[in-house]
């Protein structure tokens, strides 16, 4: 890619429903990032009807700008993605892939109100950074860094491990899921953690099985030969839950539990244990 000509500029228009300070906040940062020519950056807040969207289309148009945006309404972020492909001018979402993919995982739908993403303080970062190392250390990844989770939650494939770690990890909490395999060791780093960071999550064998047996129809018998076996999974539920009381883990039945109560209740597992708390835990 060449260089652009001396003095060239380009335009960002950060525009948002509400105080635009979450966007703005984000296209520097990512700006941070480039060497690059001049960047003309112009924050446009409270920006919520068809009238203003197409007002910042049109000024886009006139200078060759981007637009990058946070918008909570479904409706105007479709109309920005609409407009930019009538109009040739580049778009980016910065919070909505974000909401469907929360909103995909945890079974939940967002607020969808202004305003709500506009406190960029430091527990914004913090819980930045904690979907980044939990995302990090899912399903048995990370392990080398595994002491700086602040939750280590275990369990045989498909006890909502994943699922529970995002919610928590959007929280404000760091956590890592490790998978318990049949007849396998756990990983040595495990027993160096703080042991009062770990909760243990077990599921009723005949509800695994249907779940599991509901997931390889999806994946149409993606899964090995032995995934969604009765007696396999008899098996494995109890060898989790010999591993667990061997070494005195707290066990959590989360059969049919949502992925919110099953969160709610590892919090109050690692608050009684060890006093961490984050935000309220309803009780």
């Amino acid at each position: 890619m060449g260089e652009p000509p001396p003095g060239y500029k380009r335009y960002v228009f950060a525009v948002s429903d509400a105080t635009g300070k979450t966007c703005e906040t984000v296209v520097l940062a990512a700006l941070s990032q480039f060497k690059t020519t001049q960047i003309v950056l112009e924050t446009l807040s409270n920006v919520r009807s068809l009238r203003q969207i197409q007002e910042v289309f049109r000024r886009a148009t006139l200078v060759n700008g981007v637009i990058i945006y946070t918008m909570a309404s479904p409706e105007l972020r479709h109309k920005i993605t609409e407009l930019g492909r009538l109009n040739g001018v580049p778009t980016v979402d910065i919070l909505g892939p974000v909401l469907t993919r929360l909103s995909d995982l945890l079974e939940i739908s967002p607020l969808a109100k202004p305003g709500l993403f506009h406190q960029l303080d430091s527990d914004y970062f913090k819980r930045i950074e904690a979907v980044d190392f939990t995302i990090q250390h899912d399903d048995g990844r990370g392990l080398a860094t595994i002491g700086n989770a602040e939750i280590v939650l275990l369990g045989v494939s498909r006890t909502s491990k994943t699922p529970v770690s995002i919610y928590l990890s959007y929280r404000g909490w760091k956590v890592a899921n490790i998978p318990v395999v049949l007849d396998e060791a756990l990983p040595e780093e495990v027993h160096h953690v703080d042991q009062r960071k770990i909760i243990a999550l077990s599921i009723r064998p005949k509800r695994l099985e249907a779940i599991r047996r509901e997931r390889q129809a999806k994946l149409q018998a993606g899964e090995d030969s032995y995934y969604a076996d009765g007696e396999h999974i008899r098996r494995e539920v109890l060898f989790a839950l010999q591993q667990y009381e061997r070494r005195q883990w707290p066990v959590l039945d989360a059969t049919y539990k949502s992925i919110e109560e099953t969160a709610t209740e590892v919090m109050r597992l690692v608050y009684a244990r060890s006093g961490l708390k984050k935000g309220s835990i309803a009780y």
